[in-house]
């Protein structure tokens, strides 16, 4: 029961999981259908239900199919300012992880936004990048940026401090950098992955904020323009969406890692 070490049942696994979330619909169920809470403050799972259902069906007035639109429109932006975001973070993470003086040099400076409010540059972005897409990339990709750099350079020194590799190099004669190269930074890819798991997880938070201003489709502004006209049936399923695709976007990084890194494990 309280063995971190002990496997458990992919059956197991997955029977618990779908067993709390079956628990929690009850409850909701039951507290909707009592009316203990008001449906302006929280639908019935049907509602929400048929909230969802009318925002995938096709939209006469708008010509399109608003959910399908929204999604594309949403993921399009995480997928985009994910890349740039481990484009940029990865690479500056390794140096900082390889080089004490690199990371004391950045580390003093980037370090504190991990507890600042992201949130609160949004006004300073809209002067600085207008109201576009670029607005919405660049808030995406800082959101993940500020928690990616250090992840990653603390795998990379997780790595450094705990393996007998990098030192065992050293004495064959390998230089400093072929240490990091062929040593610390291939243990270090998979808590890597990690982070970049992480920080993907962390664009989906930031979505509805990303796309409050300004944005013509995608799951912020499908949220926001149904909480505007009381549509609470609507709110909740597009947050539901946005969660479904949190889940599915990270249990498929998870997958990739388990084939990425198979030795890991072997």
């Amino acid at each position: 029961m309280w063995n971190p070490h002990e496997p458990l049942p992919a059956r197991t696994s997955y029977g618990l999981g779908i067993g709390t979330a079956v628990l929690v619909g009850a409850l909701w169920s039951l507290v909707a259908g009592l009316d203990l809470v008001s449906d302006a403050k929280l639908p019935a799972p049907w509602e929400v239900a048929e909230g969802l259902w009318s925002l995938a069906a096709y939209n006469e007035a708008k010509e399109s199919y608003m959910l399908l639109e929204a999604t594309v429109a949403s993921c399009t932006r995480v997928a985009i300012s994910a890349l740039i975001a481990v484009a940029t973070a990865v690479p500056l993470g390794i140096a900082m992880g390889a080089s004490p003086r690199i990371n004391a040099a950045v580390g003093f400076l980037l370090d504190p936004f991990r507890s600042a409010p992201i949130v609160a540059v949004l006004p300073i972005f809209v002067m600085w990048f207008g109201i576009g897409e670029t607005l919405k990339v660049t808030f995406l990709w800082l959101g993940a940026f500020v928690y990616l750099v250090p992840m990653t350079r603390d795998a990379m020194l997780t790595v450094a401090r705990r393996s007998e590799v990098y030192v065992s190099l050293k004495d064959l004669g390998a230089t400093d950098w072929e240490g990091i190269r062929h040593g610390v930074l291939p243990l270090a890819l998979p808590s890597i992955w990690d982070a970049i798991t992480v920080a993907v997880s962390i664009m989906w938070t930031y979505i509805t904020v990303a796309e409050y201003v300004n944005a013509k489709t995608g799951l912020g502004t499908l949220i926001q323009n149904a909480k505007r006209f009381s549509a609470m049936d609507q709110v909740f399923a597009g947050i539901g969406v946005i969660i479904i695709l949190a889940l599915v976007t990270d249990k498929t990084l998870k997958l990739l890692r388990a084939r990425l890194f198979a030795w890991e494990t072997a």
